[in-house]
């Protein structure tokens, strides 16, 4: 019966032990993907994958493919986003012009951390007339909104994640 309590006994230490070190792998993953999040959004190369399109009008849309996206760089940001919204002037003539479809040269960027971790990103857009400030809400995990505005069109907002850039 001695042997059979010590038995358990060893069981519990070494389960124990267990679940400590899958808690510190955890924190470990934790703190290693918000250090890289760090590093893209200060960096300022990233892309932003759109999973789910909230438009002012209307309903949300879970968005079936993964090629809406938003690529940052340093020079250049390059926006290929669906629009379901009001355009009020300068509407397309060609429906295939549609959308948030945009390469940016001319841009400010400004990153600011948030008090309780991730980043509050705007760009300030200076060339295009499809959009004219992206505001990106990112959380220490990589999850995101974008809220996109435009001189011509209802604002519209994206929610997804933040990636690296592929080369």
């Amino acid at each position: 019966m001695k042997a059979l309590i010590n038995t358990f006994i060893v069981a519990l230490i070494l389960l124990g032990g267990n679940v400590a070190v899958a808690q510190n792998s955890k924190a470990d993953k934790e703190a290693a993907q918000e250090k890289s999040i760090k590093n893209k959004i200060d960096s300022a190369t990233y892309t932003f994958k759109a999973t789910w399109i909230n438009p002012v009008r209307g309903i949300g849309r879970t968005l079936v493919t993964d090629n809406y996206d938003v690529r940052v760089t340093k020079d250049s940001v390059i926006a290929y986003l669906p629009y379901f919204g009001r355009v009020y002037m300068k509407a397309p003539i060609n429906s295939s012009d549609g959308g948030l479809k945009f390469t940016s040269t001319n841009f400010d960027y400004k990153a600011v951390p948030k008090k309780k971790g991730g980043y509050r990103v705007t760009i300030n857009i200076k060339d295009s007339d499809k959009a004219n400030r992206l505001f990106f809400d990112i959380s220490k995990n990589g999850t995101a909104t974008l809220s996109t505005t435009g001189n011509y069109r209802d604002p519209i907002n994206f929610n997804g994640n933040i990636v690296g850039n592929k080369n």
